[in-house]
């Protein structure tokens, strides 16, 4: 069958290309991808090309398609997995395969999320990377991927016993966090999720030189809401402070943050993240740096004499990203704050590249309609011309500016593509 789809072939170049998909073998299933949202991960593999290590070296003769974070509609299962998994069902998919650097969006020909249909391989089959949920909401899946890196961090951080060495996983219960960057999309994402999780902590600080992204994180998660769920939010613009390593630990009274979370690659915010750290305290590096040999002044001192821990975490489980489906589910978090524009599959490429550029948050992708990238919050203006945009900007207006399972009803259902 012919497909739609953006393609890897080199540095900086992707193309939307349209080809036939091989017949599926007995191992392997066809679906068809509904929505996908753009990684800042992809655009450093666009800027890497075949020297990223998940992308084959002769990927300019092969191409793979991009995108990782999707889900969609099974629509053809080959005889090995029958029993398991029917034509009709909605997907979700884990990109990180365990034991295996290959991974949906940077390894396949035929497997990755910007594309109309594409077709999952036996080897992320085999290894529980593909599985069924029956939520009313396909862009919930697509971001729970980026979700599960924010909850996958929750649990890497740890702490340990007073007196003893046994580590005790996850960040500490009814402590002091921080996020150090933490208005945009990655970090709202964290915010959520850490308001309701088990071992949720007394106080969230988080951190922004940028007042207008602060009100917005504001305007999807308040303090109100925080306070509900028993957790003192605090937002802060540290481009205001005199003594940002003073002021912050003065908003722990002194004590410092149990777990410190580093949702920018930049050496002046580590090193003010790794001196706020409380006794026994554990600092993630969170952020990708592209840089491999990034590095910033740590204090030993501290680690040897006060327990204080640096690590680094990347990605989420499985297991992290069911939770992440089944949490949204519940309404336990919401991912669709990480949410900020919508657009079709042609507006892919142009997106892609860049990205970095491009204000806000996620950009969703619908890869069955063909519409500029557009910010939700630029709907109203749209509707003065166009009453579907005029309707859809109500929708979301209603949902404090987010997107939602309606929007996304309506959105497909005006494109035909539901």
């Amino acid at each position: 069958m012919k497909t739609r789809a953006v393609r890897l072939y080199g540095v900086d170049d992707i193309r939307l290309d349209t080809f036939e998909l091989p017949e599926i073998k007995d191992d392997e299933i066809l679906v068809k991808v509904v929505s996908d949202s753009i990684c800042m991960s992809t655009w450093k593999t666009v800027k890497q090309g075949e020297k990223h290590k998940r992308v084959p070296n002769d990927v300019f003769d092969n191409p793979i398609i991009i995108g990782h974070e999707f889900a969609g509609d099974i629509v053809k299962v080959g005889k090995k997995w029958q029993d398991k998994f029917k034509p009709g069902q909605k997907f979700a998919q884990q990109p990180a395969i365990p034991g295996q650097m290959e991974s949906p969006g940077y390894s396949y020909q035929w497997c990755g999320g910007d594309t109309e249909y594409c077709i999952f391989p036996n080897d992320i089959i085999e290894a529980g990377c593909l599985w069924t949920f029956d939520g009313d909401a396909y862009f919930a899946s697509s971001v729970a991927e980026p979700v599960s890196c924010c909850i996958g961090g929750y649990h890497t951080n740890y702490h340990t016993e007073p007196g003893g060495y046994k580590h005790i996983m996850g960040t500490k219960e009814g402590g002091n966090l921080i996020i150090l960057g933490g208005c945009g999309p990655m970090g709202l994402g964290a915010i959520s999720y850490g308001l309701t999780f088990e071992n949720k902590p007394k106080r969230i600080v988080v951190t922004e030189v940028n007042d207008d992204r602060i009100a917005r994180a504001r305007e999807v998660i308040s303090e109100e809401e925080a306070k509900e769920h028993g957790v003192e939010l605090i937002y802060v613009n540290t481009a205001k402070m005199e003594d940002q390593v003073k002021e912050l630990m003065d908003l722990t009274d002194g004590k410092g943050y149990d777990d410190v979370f580093v949702y920018i690659p930049n050496k002046a915010v580590c090193e003010i993240g790794n001196q706020i750290m409380a006794y026994d305290g554990c600092m993630n590096l969170f952020a990708g740096p592209t840089d491999p040999k990034f590095s910033a002044d740590v204090n030993l001192y501290d680690c040897h004499y006060s327990r204080s821990k640096i690590i680094g975490s990347t990605g989420g489980t499985i297991d992290d990203m069911k939770e992440a489906i089944d949490k949204n589910s519940a309404g336990l978090i919401n991912s669709a704050v990480m949410i900020t524009h919508v657009g079709g599959l042609d507006s892919v490429v142009e997106t892609t590249k860049d990205l970095p550029n491009v204000p806000g948050g996620k950009k969703l992708v619908y890869t069955h309609i063909d519409m500029p990238m557009t910010a939700i919050e630029d709907f109203g203006k749209l509707g003065e011309t166009d009453p579907f945009f005029q309707e859809l900007d109500a929708v979301c207006k209603a949902n404090k500016g987010l997107w939602s399972a309606q929007a996304e009803k309506m959105l497909l259902e005006h494109f035909n593509a539901a």
